[in-house]
């Protein structure tokens, strides 16, 4: 197998991974995943370079070594419209380079991309699990002054939360209960749980010092009203 079609099987592996994550409810299942998806990640831009390096050795075998390493992109904006959701990269002297070099690629749930040889450096950005399906045929990138722009196609017109269904969840996960109808005391309660569940002895002893001491001054108030 060259290259070419190994970096197709591992994108095509991240892609499968990024549905299953995206359908997975427990933390356990979750953490397992997003484990293998950061394995693939790493041994995707690892072929990604290689492919790269190999297709500099063919065309200009003095300048094969030029970019020395990968960087990175780890930060961006994105706006949207009713039709798109842009990304800007803000990236200096990036309109300079040769556009060949500026590649970017996209399946319906994701993107990913690739800035060779820019000042001495390779940079690289894949965002996976997009929180809604894209038109990867007509998605496209834009070259500007410092800055690439990359247009991601919805294939519906609707409003985007947020990036991707990550986010989202995370997002739903802090927000906290909206129930007019429930007790207030039942948030503090889960909380309570939520925290003795998760802690650490000490903090089991804590809470249970706590709670032993509030029941006794209820009861306490309770005897003092019955005289």
């Amino acid at each position: 197998m060259d290259l070419k079609e190994q970096i197709s099987q591992l994108e095509a592996d991240l892609q499968e991974l990024s549905s299953l994550l995206e359908k997975a409810e427990r933390k356990r299942v979750q953490d397992l995943l997003k484990q293998e998806q950061k394995k693939v990640e790493k041994e995707l831009v690892s072929k990604r370079q290689q492919q790269e390096q190999q297709a500099r050795r063919e065309a200009e075998p003095s300048t094969a070594s030029k970019a020395a390493y990968t960087v990175k992109i780890t930060s961006y904006a994105w706006d949207q419209s009713e039709k798109f959701v842009k990304i800007y990269l803000d990236l200096k002297e990036v309109h300079k380079i040769s556009a060949e070099n500026v590649d970017v690629s996209f399946t319906e749930r994701s993107f990913s991309v690739l800035i060779k040889d820019l000042n001495g450096k390779n940079h690289q950005m894949t965002v996976l699990n997009l929180l809604h399906p894209i038109d990867e045929k007509d998605s496209y990138k834009k070259v500007k002054t410092d800055m690439v722009l990359i247009m991601l196609k919805k294939q519906a017109a609707k409003k985007w939360e947020c990036l991707t269904a990550v986010e989202k969840r995370s997002k739903e996960k802090d927000k906290p209960s909206m129930d007019e109808n429930a007790d207030p005391s039942d948030g503090l309660m889960s909380m309570l749980k939520k925290i003795y569940d998760e802690g650490d002895d000490d903090m089991k002893r804590t809470i249970n010092k706590a709670w032993t001491e509030s029941q006794d001054k209820k009861k306490r108030g309770e005897d003092m009203m019955d005289f």
